[in-house]
């Protein structure tokens, strides 16, 4: 019986040569994850534990991002125990202010993490790095404080979706239209506890930066995981970020697949998630008239400098409509001097939007953007539940960086090409 890409990577770092959807099987791991909010309780959970020690202190990666900088008492003494920790265990890859990013974009930015490792992280996004063909996916602090000591860790192997792109993309459609799409297709728990895999002659029309948007909200339709085929242009990234050694896994021919589907991204329309699920989706063209009270272009899911790109294109000469917030996170550092560098970081003051460090702050109701009682926002993040931003009767609506540049322009959900004609 064939394996799809997933599968290969469990029955390798599980020692076997072959396992099969539902199997239950111990993979040894290649990197574990926490940040300043799931980490504390990783810590406090290795108190039950007889071994306490790290299994190794570069496979670890903390990363101070939800947030940070500390935005009261509480958060500031969440990140003293994490800081605390990684000093007294010489944890090489502390991400903490000045240094961190958004964790999902800061670790492939790294190169901490490449084609065919697994990795677990104590937050549901970490599901991201199947961009780079690898598997990884979100567990509970207390999986985490277990990788952490033992390098392992359980899995149930999951069954797969196979999800065929072909086509060509049009030129304001992206790999957030794409992933929107899907969940509207298959619903939010379509693929649960399943690996979506995506393959097909359209990949080349994704960038890094739209896989990784792809693979980050594989969640949002319950995925245990999203994964794309290593190819050239993943390659390339990874010798522009990382050294480590990787290994390209390519499923069977006879690979088993629950279901499969066949997109073509020449009929894609810029997509958006109406409240208050990621799966409650329309096209641009279908949405009607909605006003905003504020716009957020970044998080894990759009805070890459493509994403920033795309945002300061349509913002370039023109304003923030008046009585509208127009917020921009870019992902890492780096992505916030390369922002400068190209002057995009001047476009969007200028715009009248106001760029921040990298935090997750909005995406999860946390700080730097957070609804009042009744407000609509458009929002590049992953999640619009009920007062996931803020308020219980505020609204989120999910789009690409640019939806909502053209959003946050008009003040009402609006069509790129209705700002750029």
């Amino acid at each position: 019986m064939g394996m799809t890409m997933t599968q290969k990577i469990l029955a390798d770092h599980a020692g076997l040569e072959a396992v099969a959807a539902g199997d239950l099987i111990e993979a040894s791991l290649d990197l574990v994850l926490g940040n300043d909010v799931t980490t504390p309780v990783a810590i406090n959970e290795l108190d039950k534990f007889t071994k306490k020690d790290v299994f190794d202190n570069t496979k670890i990666a903390l990363v101070m991002d939800h947030f940070t900088p500390n935005k009261d008492i509480k958060s500031a003494e969440h990140v003293k125990q994490v800081r605390e920790f990684a000093m007294m265990n010489n944890i090489v890859n502390y991400f903490d202010v000045g240094q961190m990013g958004i964790e999902h974009a800061l670790l492939p930015e790294k190169g901490l993490i490449v084609a065919g490792n697994t990795c677990i992280g104590a937050d549901s996004h970490t599901c991201t790095y199947g961009a780079l063909g690898a598997f990884s996916t979100g567990v509970g602090s207390t999986d985490m404080a277990a990788g952490m000591v033992t390098g392992k860790a359980w899995f149930k192997v999951p069954s797969a979706i196979k999800f065929n792109i072909v086509g060509k993309k049009s030129e304001w459609v992206s790999g957030k239209d794409l992933i929107l799409h899907i969940i509207g297709m298959i619903g939010v728990d379509g693929a649960r506890y399943k690996s979506m895999e995506f393959v097909g002659e359209g990949i080349k029309e994704l960038s890094m930066d739209d896989r990784f948007t792809i693979a980050n909200m594989a969640i949002e339709a319950g995925a245990k995981n999203g994964i794309f085929p290593v190819d050239d242009l993943t390659i390339e990234y990874m010798k522009e970020h990382s050294t480590k050694p990787y290994k390209a896994y390519e499923a069977d021919e006879d690979a088993i697949y629950d279901e499969e589907y066949t997109i073509d991204l020449s009929t894609l329309r810029p997509t958006v998630a109406f409240p208050h699920l990621p799966g409650n989706t329309k096209t641009i063209d279908e949405v009607g008239t909605i006003n905003i009270d504020q716009v957020v272009i970044g998080s894990c899911t759009n805070g890459r400098i493509d994403d920033m790109r795309i945002a300061a294109d349509i913002l370039n000469g023109k304003q923030v409509a008046p009585f509208v917030r127009c917020i921009v996170i870019p992902g890492t550092q780096a992505i916030y001097k390369q922002m400068i560098k190209e002057g995009l970081a001047e476009i969007f003051i200028d715009a009248g939007a106001i760029v921040s460090t990298p935090t997750c702050g909005p995406c999860l109701g946390g700080h730097m953007g957070i609804l009042a009682s009744g407000e609509k926002a458009v929002s590049t993040t992953n999640r619009n539940f009920v007062g996931r931003m803020g308020a219980i009767d505020s609204e989120i609506y999910l789009a690409s960086p640019a939806v909502a540049a053209a959003s946050a322009i008009t003040g009402k959900i609006s069509s790129p090409e209705e700002v750029m004609a």
